[in-house]
């Protein structure tokens, strides 16, 4: 998903990967498949099998740390402030990790073809320096979008088939 600011004479560009439920969400699906699960190993634990409870008790903590992981994964972000001078580019979960400062005039975009007709182009942006990914979690028409916005800010450099472009 990409979304796009204006603040202080500069473009912001926040792409996240798509998110098709919140944590409450997943909570409540969590629970819905809980309570049936749960009442099933306590009617087996009544007539005498207990043992069936640890494996019932197992399952349900695995599928919510499976729902957790895949919940905290969807809350990466990568933020693109474009401004008259710099580029920067901030990555993290809820808080940046990484961050990449360029001079605007030394900045790019690399553009990877696709492979197939079903994938979008792989973006990069880089200076003489250094490079990074940017919305390699995009579908297509994402993907598109977001090369269209950045074209509109930053010269494309380079625009090519490789597959494993070094800069």
């Amino acid at each position: 998903m990409i979304t796009e600011q204006s603040e202080d004479n500069a473009r912001i560009i926040i792409v996240k990967p798509n998110k098709s439920a919140t944590w409450r969400t997943n909570l409540y699906a969590l629970i819905a498949i809980s309570i049936p699960s749960l009442g099933a190993a306590i009617g087996f634990a009544l007539l005498g099998a207990w043992p069936i409870l640890p494996f019932a008790g197992a399952e349900l903590m695995a599928l919510a740390g499976a729902l957790y992981y895949v919940s905290w994964n969807l809350e990466y972000r990568q933020i693109v402030t474009v401004s008259e001078q710099f580029i920067r580019v901030e990555k993290g979960y809820f808080v940046p990790k990484r961050t990449w400062l360029w001079a605007r005039s030394e900045t790019a975009v690399n553009v990877i073809s696709p492979r197939n007709k079903w994938e979008g182009p792989q973006l990069w942006l880089h200076n003489r320096e250094s490079r990074t990914a940017i919305g390699e979690f995009l579908n297509k028409d994402e993907s598109e979008d977001l090369l269209k916005r950045l074209r509109a800010e930053l010269p494309v450099n380079t625009y090519g088939s490789e597959r494993d472009v070094t800069l």
